[in-house]
């Protein structure tokens, strides 16, 4: 077991840094051997299996290819929750949990039903962990990928958490009028530009779906004019807008929301960045 993990760690660190050079190694092996670090550790000296010796070289010509451990594992983990994830959906982060958090210490207090839109459902990792937490909240969740929601729903189901998912293209206003009316609008919306694309790992450019991750140059915002011009009409009184930002777009993504009538708060997330926005809409 540990020559196994000597070789994994000597392949990675050719590519990746130290830390992340030890974490997949961690990842690997506990799913290779179904064991933790500690027990690995006890029983170093064991030989893994051939068939877990044949597991291994695959992983690694995968992982040496730059696909993301989570693809290859088929799991992440999220807010205390293992998701299942494949190429059809972002690998959830944890600039993300933080969001997920934002709205929940915010959301708790309530004690009413809470109605809570989801804006591009990828693997279900927020509209999952905010059902989790709420339990007084009714969540639904749209995304255009038929792919990705079979995803969502998989995971839904296997940590038997009831969300409302729905097929539709939000940028297209007749489809996301359709849609009743909520307390909360949460997002972790397409923000990258496309000529962004060269500053990328390949790990994620090369791996993960361009259409969750990527807008126009020329448009940028798309995804957050169409969220405030739906929340509109279709935030109840008091109701709020979470979405996570582009760190470099802070300014100009706050502004769109106050040219729209919000009230704005911009919230740095734990390495210092403009992450987040909350937009509640002006009473008069």
């Amino acid at each position: 077991m540990q020559e196994a993990t000597f070789l994994l760690l000597k392949k990675l660190r050719s590519i990746y840094s130290d830390g992340e050079t030890n974490q997949i190694t961690d990842w690997v092996m506990e799913h290779l051997t179904g064991s933790k670090k500690a027990e690995r550790m006890i029983y170093k000296n064991e030989s893994i299996t051939s068939k877990e010796e044949e597991q291994l070289q695959d992983y690694i010509k995968r992982l040496m290819a730059h696909e993301p451990v989570q693809y290859i594992l088929n799991e992440a983990w999220f807010c205390g929750l293992k998701f299942y994830v494949d190429k059809n959906v972002l690998i959830p982060r944890p600039e993300t949990e933080e969001l997920v958090e934002w709205v929940v210490k915010e959301a708790r207090g309530q004690k009413s039903e809470i109605r809570i839109l989801d804006v591009g459902a990828g693997s279900g990792c927020i509209p999952v962990s905010l059902k989790k937490k709420l339990e007084n909240a009714t969540v639904w969740s749209c995304d255009i990928s038929n792919d990705a929601l079979q995803v969502a729903k998989r995971n839904a189901t296997t940590l038997a958490i009831d969300v409302n998912f729905i097929q539709l293209d939000f940028l297209n206003e007749e489809q996301r009028e359709k849609l009743p009316a909520f307390d909360i609008i949460v997002s972790n919306p397409p923000y990258i530009p496309v000529k962004e694309k060269i500053e990328m790992q390949p790990n994620v450019l090369e791996h993960e779906p361009p259409t969750a991750l990527f807008v126009p140059d020329n448009d940028t915002l798309v995804f957050y004019r169409a969220i405030a011009a739906f929340g509109k009409n279709h935030l109840n009184k008091n109701g709020m807008i979470y979405t996570e930002i582009n760190e470099s777009l802070g300014k100009t993504t706050t502004e769109l929301f106050q040219q729209n009538g919000y009230i704005t708060e911009i919230k740095k997330d734990m390495q210092g960045k403009e992450r987040m926005i909350k937009a509640v809409l002006e009473t008069i």
